[in-house]
This record gives structure tokens, C-alpha cells and sequence, in this order.
């Protein structure tokens, strides 16, 4: 339990300094909803890719599942 509050916390601590950089971004080119919304999307991201490293689904390729083929 406690792995999983590291963990946790650690997502939430580099969404803020995301968030932070993405507002700082947003100052310097004068329009802080572009910086928020690059922010937030870099966020998901990140989320998506640390779930995937949590859950060892990192890297695996199914032959079988490959969206470009019909």
C-alpha cells in the first residue's frame, strides 16, 4: 500500500510542476489556456505511460492486434 501512495503521490507531484511549467509557457506566449491544455495533455499522457509501467505493459507487441491491418 504504501509503494502505491509513492507512486500516487509521485503522479500528482510532476502534474502540478506540470501544470506550473504549462502556466509559465502559457505567460511567456501570452495566452495561459494553450499552456494549460498542453499541460493537461501532457498529463494524460504521462499518466497513461506510468499506468503501463506499473502494470508491466511496457513495450508488448500483439501481432495479432495491429490496428492498421483490416
Amino acid at each position: 500500500m504504501a509503494q502505491r501512495r509513492r507512486g500516487r503521490g509521485f503522479w500528482i507531484l510532476g502534474t502540478v510542476l506540470l501544470f506550473a511549467g504549462g502556466i509559465l509557457f502559457g505567460l511567456v506566449w501570452q495566452n495561459v489556456w494553450v499552456g494549460l491544455v498542453l499541460a493537461a495533455a501532457i498529463s494524460i499522457g504521462w499518466l497513461i505511460a506510468y499506468e503501463s509501467r506499473r502494470g508491466r505493459n511496457q513495450g508488448i507487441y500483439d501481432r495479432d492486434d495491429d490496428g492498421a491491418q483490416l
